[in-house]
């Protein structure tokens, strides 16, 4: 049985972009460290690399190994970064350096080292203390978000310590990163709702959902949940799996029909933007019947070479009151078994792990990922830097019997290792403006393109523009 729900699905239209939702009162404090990571969670890690538990030393082996998680990082911060064509592009000196920050904070954590602790430190404080700026194409609206939520979570280990200068840090996320994001998802850059493809909300909802933890700003927090459960464009997560096939478990991701490369983007994000939500309380893996679940299960089991069904959408293109266009998907694009990105275990072990559900593809395609590395281990191009990773070390966890719902303060830390069965996508009962002109739209990020050609088959176009080949279509047309 079909379910048809999202924005491009069947060509159903798309409506006006959302209003954001009221603040919430300040209320409860917010928990901290409190995104990808909780204590529990640091204390998890700490203990079981400390016993030599398995998986864990695997996974501890990746960081010590990558070379940003090493104590003499030095980090060469920028006034203003461009991502983008037609810019100096000097973007990746910004996500090095935010993955050596990150690795560095959460090797400190798992060894008690301090000297990486400090390493971590420096390295915020010399950016918070130079950039100012994020400028470039359409593109820089992927810096802000992808770039902002990793360089929050990096914070977030460290807020604590006490040479970090977290007010001036908190400060360049609001006036840097933030007003990229938020205007992203009020006005998609002038385009109209489904120019942009899911990737772009989902970094921009991670970006908002982060700082508003780091800044302890609920309003911040609830603008990202409610643009996740409802938003027009293309990233709220009924328009970013716009179809469910109720009898098979699965949720059609809606770049499938597009490339892997940017489905597994996509997953990893809204896998990233469920975890901090869920450190705060807030159920979202959970939320409309599980049905990231049923996203995460398809794009797996795609992405092993599986069949899956796909069901034909289009999706309007262009600029608002400018040029306007359209393109359609009829079949899922084919696939590279073998391309991988750390996004697996923390999907995987939150389902099977803490819920204590089943679900097949998830454990195949986590266990094929482990020991899953980070940035640096899958690239030296950007898409290689589009999670933080370290997910074996990170996320494994026991399976629970009973974890209805999010507990976002401390707990009792688990043991042993992760165990995952069955096939079941459903929880058990119980289980609780800065718009832009025409000519700066972008279908998709522009950068990188060689990355992705050879196990995705996309051709670059003139004009920031990038077109599938479908494999194992007819006519081996280009669309």
């Amino acid at each position: 049985m079909l379910k048809y729900t999202g924005a491009t699905a069947g060509a159903v239209a798309i409506g006006t972009t959302l209003t954001a939702p009221q603040a919430t009162a300040a209320g409860a404090s917010l928990v901290h460290p409190g995104m990808l990571h909780t204590r529990t969670d640091l204390d998890r890690m700490a203990k079981k690399v400390k016993a030599g538990a398995a998986p864990y030393t695997a996974g501890f082996a990746r960081l010590t190994a990558n070379r940003h998680a090493q104590s003499g990082w030095t980090a060469n911060p920028q006034a203003t970064v461009y991502r983008g064509s037609g810019s100096p592009q000097n973007y990746a000196i910004l996500y090095n350096d935010i993955h050596a920050a990150y690795q560095n904070a959460l090797r400190w954590h798992v060894t008690g080292e301090s000297v990486y602790g400090d390493t971590a430190v420096t390295i915020l404080n010399a950016w918070s203390a130079k950039l100012t700026e994020l400028a470039g194409s359409a593109d820089r609206f992927l810096a802000a978000g992808l770039y902002g939520y990793q360089f929050a979570n990096a914070a977030e280990l460290v807020r604590d310590h006490a040479d970090f200068d977290l007010a001036r840090f908190q400060r360049m996320m609001l006036d840097v990163f933030h007003p990229l994001s938020e205007d992203f998802l009020a006005n998609h850059n002038g385009a109209v709702i489904t120019n942009y493809w899911a990737n772009w909300d989902l970094t921009a909802i991670a970006c908002v959902l982060a700082i508003g933890i780091l800044c302890d700003d609920r309003a911040r927090i609830d603008r990202a949940v409610e643009y996740f459960k409802h938003g027009a464009g293309m990233g709220s997560v009924k328009n970013a799996i716009p179809v469910v096939y109720d009898d098979q478990g699965l949720g059609e991701w809606v770049e499938a029909g597009r490339d892997q490369g940017h489905a597994l983007l996509g997953v990893g994000l809204m896998g990233t933007v469920c975890e901090m939500a869920w450190n705060q309380g807030i159920d979202l893996y959970g939320y409309d019947d599980s049905r990231f679940l049923k996203g995460a299960q398809y794009v797996a089991k795609w992405s092993m070479g599986g069949e899956v069904p796909y069901t034909a959408n289009t999706r309007r293109k262009g600029a608002v009151n400018g040029w306007s266009g359209s393109e359609s998907a009829t079949a899922a694009a084919g696939v590279d078994p073998a391309m991988t990105r750390p996004i697996w275990a923390m999907i995987a072990n939150h389902y099977t792990g803490r819920r204590g559900l089943s679900a097949t593809y998830l454990t195949r395609i986590a266990a094929q990922a482990s020991p899953e590395g980070g940035g640096g281990d899958y690239g030296p191009n950007s898409g290689g830097y589009d999670q933080l990773g370290f997910g074996t070390l990170a996320f494994t966890r026991d399976r629970e019997s009973v974890s209805a719902t999010p507990s976002p303060g401390p707990s009792a830390s688990p043991s042993g290792s992760a165990s995952f069965s069955g096939a079941s996508a459903s929880p058990p009962a119980g289980a609780t403006p800065q718009g832009g002109k025409g000519d700066d739209l972008a279908a998709t990020g522009t950068t990188d393109v060689v990355a992705w050609t050879a196990a995705t088959g996309i051709t670059a176009l003139a004009g920031g523009l990038l077109l599938l080949r479908r494999r194992g279509r007819s006519g081996g047309s280009t669309r």
